[in-house]
């Protein structure tokens, strides 16, 4: 039996809930997972060699995807920390045209500068977190500065309470993304990180999309028993520009649907340094996160992220040196975590927000929503996905 049908088999064993559709049940089968066993064998691994992918009926066709080789200079790419594009190893997926997988095109130990630009700077006020709806913007100024002894002391003390970035779930760039009523807020904007702009050129100009600006961007801090809800990013004006979505840390399983919920997702592995561009048709489809996945080495980091930054780095370069003091609390983070990155265009070029009725700006701009990060800590219960989100 082919590794799609074996997956496919195991999930039909379960039980159906009422009013389930076929993402969700999907959902939950991988949320339930046992790594190591059957259940993981129809998930796609865009990092193994490609014969080796999507062999099963009914699975999806890997086929390569064409990149804009002369888009961006090998130096712009070095500047970024990435290899030059001839060198990434770019996948799309029959059926879902737009969609463009870049198997971690880092250079090595270039994601140590964006692992810790997530958890060191771009956390800090005044982006807006999670955390704002229950503390004072005073106590989640530097959640880094309160956070990192805790950190270094993990392996000494496991028992201790989690630190202020261990209970962070989320933090927005740019334009603030309203988790109440799912608009962006142009009253709420933070200057966005300028490395970050400019990674995100880079993967967007040597995917087709010249001239892309990124205008917001939301990070998702997960631990291991976390998920992120079924939902469609639609929220942004111009749905003509792509999504971008960088991942560091342990992997996950990603649930890649259609654009209604009884059509079954696609399963496929993000590993550190991976890259998913949605555009054009897969801009719009439905698509979750059920699991992030313990190494099976117990806590330890991807073998990606052990290779230090180099000392010397380009004069132009948007990477910074990262301290070995500081990669030690990144380290003792991703060792039961992930982060993953995703940066939007949200209006097109000379468009402006529409205006909203006076009681939209009153609503509170950190109160979460349904189509978040969730664990098993949080008041929100995964059987209660909303589905219009």
């Amino acid at each position: 039996m082919g590794k799609m049908a074996a997956a496919v088999g195991s999930v039909a064993t379960l039980a159906v809930q009422p009013g389930e559709d076929a993402f969700r049940k999907l959902f939950r089968f991988y949320r339930q997972s046992r790594p190591g066993t059957a259940d993981l064998e129809g998930v796609i691994d865009f990092s193994v060699s490609h014969a080796a992918r999507g062999t099963g009926p009914g699975a999806p066709k890997v086929v390569k995807s064409q990149l804009n080789l002369s888009s961006v200079s090998d130096h712009d790419a070095l500047r970024a920390g990435l290899e030059p594009v001839s060198k990434w190893q770019a996948y799309g997926l029959q059926g879902y045209p737009g969609f463009i997988f870049i198997s971690n095109p880092f250079l090595p130990g270039y994601q140590w500068h964006w692992v810790k630009q997530c958890l060191k700077l771009y956390s800090r006020k005044p982006n807006v977190c999670n955390l704002d709806k229950h503390m004072t913007k005073e106590e989640t100024q530097d959640l880094w500065e309160q956070s990192k002894e805790f950190l270094r002391c993990k392996e000494v003390n496991k028992r201790r309470p989690r630190s202020l970035l261990e209970k962070l779930r989320w933090v927005t760039l740019g334009y603030h993304y309203n988790w109440d009523n799912k608009r962006y807020s142009a009253d709420h904007y933070t200057p966005f990180p300028s490395d970050l702009a400019f990674l995100s050129e880079q993967v967007a100009a040597a995917c087709g999309f010249q001239g892309f600006r990124a205008e917001a961007g939301i990070l998702n801090y997960y631990r291991l028993d976390s998920t992120l809800g079924i939902h469609v990013d639609r929220s942004e004006l111009d749905h003509s520009r792509p999504l971008l979505s960088f991942s560091f840390g342990q992997s996950a399983i990603f649930l890649l649907g259609g654009l209604k919920r009884d059509e079954a997702p696609t399963p496929m592995f993000m590993h550190s340094g991976d890259i998913m561009v949605m555009s054009g048709f897969s801009r719009l489809v439905n698509h979750a996160v059920p699991r992030v996945l313990p190494s099976p080495e117990g806590e330890s980091l991807p073998g990606c992220l052990r290779t230090p930054l180099p000392a010397d780095l380009p004069r132009d370069s948007v990477v910074d040196p990262c301290s070995v003091e500081d990669w030690q609390v990144c380290a003792s983070y991703l060792k039961t975590a992930r982060v993953n990155m995703t940066v939007r265009q949200v209006l097109a070029v000379g468009q402006d927000f529409p205006l909203e009725p006076m009681e939209e700006n009153k609503r509170d701009i950190a109160t979460e929503g349904s189509c978040h990060l969730d664990d098993d800590n949080s008041q929100v219960k995964r059987a209660r996905l909303n589905p219009d989100c």
